[in-house]
């Protein structure tokens, strides 16, 4: 099973309609699956926070946003997160390739990729793990999170995700 082809079809399967993403070496093949799906709107950002304020608007307008994005973004989008999202009570689904964990070759992506969840946690963000096995119904059920709380949820894609076919 291809895992870019899996994350698209969970993205399908919740009903995603636009999509906001900052440019990742892990996430690149699921893009021309969006671009070429005409359900869904593709909006590429050089900035996670712009991502966050994008994702909300879109979703005051009715949208459902996911904004695919790297874990060392994460750092980027707190203040949004926390003052946009938090503050107001607007569900996002964050599917993010998460760097820096067991696998990881490059050194300067490891100490954000330890740090990733202990910021969630002090977000107050919760956060899934999928397996290639289940990625599609944990796409589902973190946007059902998502939509009944209010809030961010985080689906965090690590190293051997991606290595799984």
């Amino acid at each position: 099973m291809d895992p870019s082809i899996s994350v698209f079809n969970g993205m399908r399967m919740t009903g995603i309609d636009l999509v906001v993403s900052v440019p990742c070496i892990n996430l690149k093949d699921i893009l021309p699956m969006i671009d070429d799906d005409p359900s869904m709107i593709h909006v590429p950002v050089t900035r996670e926070e712009e991502g966050v304020g994008i994702c909300a608007g879109a979703y005051m307008g009715g949208k459902i946003p996911a904004m695919l994005m790297q874990n060392s973004g994460l750092g980027n989008s707190i203040n949004a997160l926390a003052s946009l999202n938090k503050l107001f009570h607007i569900p996002l689904l964050l599917i993010m390739s998460h760097r820096g964990v067991e696998g990881e070759t490059i050194c300067a992506q490891v100490p954000m990729g330890q740090l990733t969840t202990s910021l969630l946690d002090t977000l107050d963000i919760p956060y899934v793990v999928p397996t290639i096995d289940n990625v599609e119904e944990t796409i589902l059920h973190a946007w059902a999170i998502a939509s009944e709380k209010g809030r961010p949820v985080a689906v965090l894609l690590e190293i051997g995700f991606w290595e799984a076919e």
